[in-house]
C-alpha cells in the first residue's frame, strides 16, 4: 500500500468496527473464565460429592470446551454462506441465551446443556471475530486491530474474576449456593445485548461481499474506510486472486496451501500446551496449594489477569511495529524461561513467593507474543475463499488442544509431580521457538492478497524444484545405463 492510500485511512471508523468485534472475544473471555468461581457453589447446590462424582465435577468445568468443538468447526462454513457480521449476530445471541439458561437450571443436565450451548458461542467467536477484523483491517494496522480480539478475551478474564468476587461478598456460603452462582453466571447478558445493540452499526467484511458477488456493497464501505483509490486497489486485488480459487474444502489440502494450515493448526496447537489453560483454570488452586490462604491465592490471580492485561497492550504496540515472527520467537524463549523457574521451584521450595514470579514471567511473555499473535497470524495466511473453513479447522485444534490439555494436567501432576509436569509444557515452548525460527514467515504489512500469491509462488518454486531433482536423477540414471 503506498503512502498515499496510507493516510487516507479512516483508522477510527476500523478501530470502532474492531472494536466491537472485540466484544466478541471479551465473551469469550467472560464465558471461558466465570465457572471457576461459581464451580465450587454449584457442587454444593447440586450436591455433588468431590469424591464419587469427580467425573461431573469435570463436566462442568470442561461441558463449555466439549461445546467449542462443533462451534469452531461449523462456523467457517456458516460465515461463508451466510456472512461474517451474520453469524457474529447469531454468536452474540448464543451468549445471551446461554448466559439466562446457565443461570436457571433446575436441575445438573440441565445446567450442562445451557454450558455446551456456550461453549457453542465461544467456538464460533473464536473463529470468526479474528477473520471479521482481518477482512476489514488495512494492513499497516491489522496486526493492532487483531490483536483486541485478545484484549477482549484478556479483559473478560480479569472482569470475571473482579465480578465473581463481588457477588460472592453480597451473601454468606448458604445465599452463594443458592444463589450467588447463579448471578454470576447471568451477569454475561448484560455484555452480550450490548454485542447485539452494536452490531448493526458495523458493516458488512468488504472481502466477503466481493466473494459474494456484492462488488457495489463492498466499495461503500471500503470508500469509508480509505477513500476510492483505497477501493479501487483492493477490489482489483481481492479479483485477482478469486480467480484463481475454486473455493473447495479439499482446496486446502493442496499443495499451494497445505503449509499455511500445517502452520495454524501447529501454533493453535502450540498455544495450549504451553500451559496458558492451566494458568487460567487453575491458578487460584494452584496458590492456594502454595500459600494455604484463600484470599492471598485470590489476589494473586487477579494480579495475574492485571499482568495479561497489561502486556497484551504491550503486544497491540509491538505487532505491527516489530513483527509476528520476533514476538513469537522473544514470548516462546521467555516462556521456557517463567515455566523453568515454575517447575524448579516446586522442586526445591513450592511455598517460596518466586513461584508467583515465575508464572507473571510466563504469563506476560504469552500475552505479548502466543496469546495475540496465534490468533492474528491464523486469520491472515488463508485465502479468501477458504479464510472461513481454515479458520475453523485452526480453531477445531486450538480447542481440542485445550480440552486434551485441561483434562491431562491432573494426571501429569499424579504421575509425574509438579516440576516435571511444567517442565513439559517449557519443552513444548522450547519446540514453538524452534518452529517458529525455521517454518514461519514475516506477515507484518502485506496484503491479505499478498499473503495468498506468495503461497502460490512457494508451491510452485517447490513443484519446479522437485521436477528438477526428478529430471536429473533421470538422467544420472541413463547415464549409468549409457
Amino acid at each position: 500500500m503506498n503512502k498515499q492510500l496510507t493516510r487516507d485511512l479512516n483508522i477510527a471508523f476500523v478501530v470502532f468496527c474492531a472494536a466491537v468485534t472485540g466484544i466478541g472475544g471479551f465473551l469469550f473471555g467472560y464465558d471461558t473464565a466465570v465457572i471457576n468461581g461459581a464451580n465450587t457453589f454449584l457442587q454444593m447446590h447440586f450436591q455433588l460429592d468431590p469424591m464419587k462424582d469427580s467425573f461431573l465435577i469435570g463436566l462442568a468445568t470442561a461441558s463449555a470446551i466439549i461445546g467449542c468443538i462443533p462451534g469452531a468447526m461449523s462456523a467457517g462454513f456458516i460465515s461463508d454462506k451466510f456472512s461474517r457480521r451474520k453469524v457474529l449476530f447469531f454468536c452474540a445471541l448464543l451468549y445471551a441465551m446461554s448466559g439466562i439458561l446457565s443461570a436457571i437450571p433446575q436441575n445438573f443436565v440441565q445446567f450442562i446443556a445451557a454450558r455446551i450451548l456456550s461453549g457453542i458461542a465461544i467456538g464460533v467467536s473464536s473463529m470468526i471475530c479474528p477473520v471479521y477484523i482481518a477482512e476489514i483491517a488495512p494492513p499497516k494496522w491489522r496486526g493492532r486491530l487483531g490483536a483486541l480480539f485478545q484484549l477482549g478475551i484478556v479483559t473478560g478474564i480479569l472482569i470475571t474474576l473482579l465480578i465473581n468476587g463481588k457477588i460472592q461478598s453480597l451473601g454468606n456460603e448458604a445465599w452463594n449456593i443458592t444463589m450467588g452462582w447463579r448471578w454470576m453466571l447471568a451477569a454475561e447478558v448484560l455484555p452480550a445485548l450490548a454485542f447485539i445493540a452494536l452490531l448493526p452499526r458495523i458493516p458488512e467484511s468488504p472481502k466477503w461481499l466481493i466473494q459474494a458477488g456484492r462488488e457495489s456493497e463492498a466499495r461503500v464501505t471500503l470508500n469509508r474506510i480509505g477513500g476510492p483509490a483505497y477501493a479501487a486497489a483492493e477490489i482489483a486485488s481481492v479479483r485477482e486472486v478469486l480467480a484463481q480459487e475454486r473455493g473447495t474444502f479439499g482446496e486446502l489440502f493442496s499443495r499451494d496451501y497445505r503449509t499455511p494450515l500445517i502452520i495454524a493448526v501447529f501454533i493453535m496447537v502450540a498455544q495450549q500446551f504451553s500451559g496458558i489453560t492451566v494458568v487460567m483454570y487453575y491458578s487460584t488452586d494452584i496458590f492456594k496449594a502454595a500459600t494455604g490462604d484463600a484470599n492471598a491465592a485470590f489476589t494473586a490471580s487477579v494480579w495475574i489477569g492485571l499482568v495479561n492485561l497489561g502486556a497484551t497492550f504491550i503486544a497491540i504496540l509491538l505487532v505491527d511495529k516489530a513483527g509476528r515472527k520476533p514476538l513469537l520467537l522473544l514470548g516462546n524463549a521467555v516462556q521456557v524461561v517463567g515455566l523453568l523457574t515454575v517447575g524448579y521451584v516446586y522442586s526445591v521450595n513450592p511455598h517460596s513467593t518466586k513461584l508467583f514470579w515465575g508464572v507473571i514471567i510466563y504469563t506476560a511473555a504469552f500475552a505479548v507474543a502466543m496469546g495475540p499473535v496465534a490468533w492474528i497470524l491464523c486469520s491472515e495466511i488463508f485465502p479468501a475463499k477458504l479464510r472461513g473453513r481454515a479458520m475453523s479447522l485452526s480453531t477445531f485444534a486450538i480447542w481440542f488442544a485445550c480440552y486434551l490439555v485441561s483434562q491431562t494436567f491432573p494426571l501429569l501432576l499424579h504421575s509425574f509431580g509438579s516440576t516435571i509436569t511444567f517442565w513439559f509444557y517449557a519443552s513444548c515452548s522450547a519446540v514453538t521457538f524452534l518452529f517458529v525460527l525455521l517454518f514461519i514467515p514475516e506477515t507484518k504489512g502485506r496484503s491479505l492478497e499478498e499473503i495468498e500469491k506468495s503461497w502460490r509462488k512457494q508451491a510452485a518454486e517447490g513443484l519446479a524444484s522437485a521436477h528438477k531433482r526428478g529430471n536429473t536423477a533421470l538422467a544420472g540414471g541413463n547415464e549409468q545405463k549409457s
